[in-house]
């Protein structure tokens, strides 16, 4: 009787136990996130996962708000999930004192049991946070929402990759960091590590993809991701998410999945592809996606299943953006594969960016009115905008737009000088801020509309226009002779509008230079042309200034100014590079360049250029080449002049090699073993080889030092090399071009080679006497530094450690050789790589054998 007492009080006890640790052993995971509601009221989420199979449940949670006060958040939502998962969905509201950075902190006894990597996890208190900054200055915000729940399974071995999918409503940017997990009142978490990886575990900064690469212990790992939120330069925020990642000894292979690219869409034009993943192992595969373009109003993205059979699935992805859109950072979409295995399901995961633009206006007109030019546009077509900004520079720029940017940045030439709010908008009037535009110059424009994000978008066509000075309209400017000392210009202009009635006169005034502003009068007449002479119009050309004057010298009007045609050449190899200069009130749309021929001693066409530069290629180094360049322009008004025509003066030059060669592209691979680097190197084509003398080669060992010469290869058909630097055959390389007039190009894109992973511990080693392998001793390349080596007995008894790289032990245990036998060891590996010193984890077994003349079997050293 007395033993059945006791068993049932065992039993009794023993239940109390298991339920007391059930019950304070369940957080798997969570995050919090907010919306803010007004200036200083924000609207708290807080997401959890439990263990289902915990007593432990948490209809309620207290909140610290970082402002000294503590709340309680009912549960609003819970959900049960697939691997003994429970969601569960706290929402709460909470008004702040008044602007600051605040913390908020979750904490709730207690973690799971188990975690290998926090010490005493059953003991350990689950905590998460989430930085919130109150700034109404800023705008509203509201914390990127992670629409990828944390709990993947992971394979011993296998790369393994979780993405959080975050979603920024408010379009800012976001940044990836791995922390430290945290415990009350959200401090680290002492003697926490990472969870162990055969390379690394790493969090891509740009995509969020957590990569494990690869897990190399079995069991249950927690990790923190911190997501930081951006918006001019400056963060905004930050939210932690804290995940449980178990790992598996298992034969199943994760699914593998296509792959991808990123996309850069205008609004219209639709995204639409198969996503696909198989599996080696036949199983069934289920296929999700996550992303914010599911949840759009007035333009969501889908998702739908196009065909599944054993080892492989596929789904359609397809959307169509709206201009609700439109906004600066991508649209980020994770793809997640799932197989069916009956032992383990396990998952791959990629992502995408999705860039989607307003569409370019179409910009009509750009008239002068007086000392003002009036743009006019295209309708664009959608109420969902706020108004249009208005760029504007000075002559035509060589700016190309791409399919991939918005807005028109500063590097074009282009600077913002207006904007007017209204969708429907279509003109606008640039009086420069109410200073009005200035004559003689030419203005070229682009517009583009400005989403209420304050998303710009594409810029829309160029369109040039200068304002008509004066009442005589010029009309020519043209160098009719090419002299030092005899040159000469022919100018022509008409008379003013019958608003002005005879008599009156001309004053014809000139400055030399383009833009020039010293002024001498030359010329008082009727006519309304004028051949000037007798002055130097190779090496400079010149602007003219015409006053409409009456009988008493009294002005008329605003004068005009235009300026001849001026042409600059600079010698290149085997070409001859130009550059227009003019500065006239009409528009130049066209430019024809003519070389002399000197076997016929007439002028050939060699090229056309709407821009203000041309290259001549394909000539002759050391022989001389003269050019004269055809402007072709008109006015922008109706009822203006049109067809002008006016000539440069002639110049010549004569081309010169002054230009490198082209620059390589570099290769870079190691031969571990043997401590050397294969350094080989390729021209873009065929066709940079003949101007190539030599090359130059460039080496340092770690990326903080900087680049010197390692060797001159004179012969342009090399184009290898075998580089020893040593046992660290770490290090970064570089190599450039010469020609046979010692000009060197740029050098190439440094490669940096750091593959070397070559350390490798013998699984046999036999001391018995002989002289042979009678020391256990590793292969290595040099890099390692140092060792944390310890060999265990099957008793788990430490018998041996070592910091030494070589290990050098020579089976000694307290004086006398082991037992033969099997023996374990744990070594972290120390390595000097191009980045610093860097670690990684190696175990195994080695086999002592120590009879003499011992014969070791091809089965034990596999």
């Amino acid at each position: 009787m007395k033993n059945s007492v006791e068993k049932k009080l065992s039993l009794a006890f023993l239940l109390c136990f298991l339920f007391l640790n059930l019950s304070a052993t369940h957080n798997r995971a969570g995050e919090i996130t907010y919306v803010q509601k007004s200036d200083l009221t924000y609207e708290i989420t807080l997401t959890t996962f439990t263990y289902t199979l915990s007593f432990a449940d948490r209809p309620t949670l207290d909140i610290e708000w970082g402002d000294n006060t503590i709340s309680t958040a009912a549960r609003k939502e819970m959900t049960i999930l697939p691997n003994y998962y429970r969601k569960n969905i706290y929402v709460i509201e909470h008004t702040y004192p008044g602007p600051g950075s605040y913390r908020i902190v979750v904490q709730d006894p207690n973690r799971n049991a188990g975690v290998k990597n926090i010490p005493g996890s059953v003991n350990v208190v689950f905590s998460i946070s989430t930085t919130l900054d109150v700034n109404p200055a800023m705008g509203r915000n509201s914390t990127p929402v992670l629409l990828n729940p944390p709990y993947d399974k992971a394979a011993y071995g296998h790369i393994f990759i979780h993405n959080p999918a975050a979603y920024d409503p408010d379009g800012d940017s976001l940044s990836y960091a791995i922390t430290t997990c945290t415990k009350e009142d959200g401090l680290p978490i002492e003697n926490y590590t990472l969870p162990p990886a055969t390379k690394s575990i790493t969090v891509d900064p740009v995509s969020g993809d957590l990569i494990w690469d690869t897990p190399a212990d079995t069991g249950k790992f927690n990790v923190a991701i911190e997501i930081s939120e951006w918006r001019n330069h400056r963060r905004i925020g930050k939210v932690v998410r804290d995940m449980q990642i178990e790992v598996y000894n298992t034969d199943n292979k994760p699914p593998v999945n296509e792959g991808l690219r990123d996309y850069c869409v205008t609004v219209g034009d639709s995204v639409k592809f198969i996503f696909a993943a198989t599996d080696v192992n036949n199983d069934g595969i289920t296929l999700r996606s996550n992303s914010g373009v599911y949840t759009l109003n007035g333009c969501k993205a889908s998702f739908s299943r196009t065909d599944s059979v054993a080892g492989r699935s596929s789904a359609l992805f397809r959307w169509l953006p709206c201009h609700e859109a439109v906004r600066n950072q991508p649209y980020n979409v994770i793809f997640k594969s799932e197989d069916n295995n009956t032992e383990i399901q396990l998952t791959d995961i990629d992502n995408m960016n999705i860039k989607v633009l307003g569409p370019s206006p179409v910009l009509l007109s750009a008239i002068p009115e007086g000392k003002n030019i009036r743009l006019a546009w295209s309708s664009y077509g959608t109420d969902y905008i706020a108004g249009f900004s208005i760029y504007r520079t000075e002559g035509d720029v060589s700016f190309v737009t791409d399919s991939c940017t918005s807005g028109i940045p500063s590097s074009s030439g282009y600077a913002k000088v207006g904007y007017i709010g209204g969708s429907n908008t279509t003109s606008y009037t640039d009086n420069d801020n109410g200073n009005g535009l200035q004559y003689g110059r030419e203005y070229s424009y682009r517009i583009v509309a400005v989403y209420p994000n304050g998303t710009e978008s594409k810029a829309s066509n160029e369109v040039r226009s200068s304002l008509i000075s004066g009442l005589p309209v010029i009309t020519k400017v043209s160098v009719s002779n090419t002299d030092v000392t005899n040159g000469a210009i022919h100018l022509a202009w008409l008379n003013p509008s019958d608003t002005v009635p005879p008599p009156y006169k001309y004053r014809i005034s000139r400055a030399t230079g383009v833009t020039g502003n010293q002024y001498q009068v030359i010329k008082e007449q009727t006519d309304t042309t004028f051949a000037d002479s007798l002055f130097n119009t190779s090496e400079y050309g010149y602007i003219y200034r015409i006053d409409l004057l009456n009988t008493t010298n009294v002005q008329i009007g605003e004068p005009s100014y235009a300026s001849s045609v001026f042409l600059t050449a600079s010698p290149g190899d085997r070409k001859v590079r130009f550059v227009i200069n003019r500065n006239v009130p009409w528009i130049n749309s066209r430019y024809d360049f003519f070389r002399l021929n000197t076997s016929t001693n007439l002028w050939d066409s060699v090229g056309t250029s709407n821009l203000l530069n041309f290259t001549d290629p394909g000539l002759i180094n050391g022989q001389e080449y003269c050019y004269y360049v055809r402007a072709s322009g008109n006015y922008p008004s109706e009822n203006m002049p049109k067809n002008l025509i006016n000539y440069s003066q002639q110049v010549c030059v004569t081309p010169v090699d002054n230009e490198a060669p082209c620059i390589p592209a570099l290769n870079v691979t190691s031969q571990c073993d043997s401590l050397y680097n294969t350094i080989t190197w390729s021209l873009p084509d065929q066709s940079c080889l003949d101007d190539v003398a030599g090359y130059r080669l460039y080496y340092k060992l770690t990326t903080e030092e900087n680049l010197s010469l390692l060797i001159d290869i004179s012969d342009r058909n090399t184009t290898t090399y075998r580089h020893s630097p040593g046992e660290l055959i770490a290090g970064c390389y570089a190599v450039s071009t010469y020609d046979i007039k010692g000009n060197e190009s740029l050098k190439s894109v440094m490669v940096c080679i750091d593959t070397c992973d070559f350390y490798e511990i013998p699984n046999v080693f036999t001391p018995n006497g002989d002289d042979i392998n009678d020391k256990l001793v590793a292969k290595t390349s040099g890099l390692v530094e140092k060792i944390d080596f310890k060999l265990f007995n099957r008793n788990g008894l430490l018998i041996f450690s070592t910091s030494d790289p070589k290990i050098n032990w020579d089976g000694l245990y307290r004086g006398k050789i082991v037992s033969p036998g099997v023996y374990f060891y744990s070594c972290d590996v120390f390595e000097q790589r191009v980045s610093g010193l860097e670690q990684f984890h190696l175990s195994g077994f080695v086999h002592v054998i120590t009879e003499k003349n011992s014969k070791v079997s091809q089965e034990v050293t596999k």
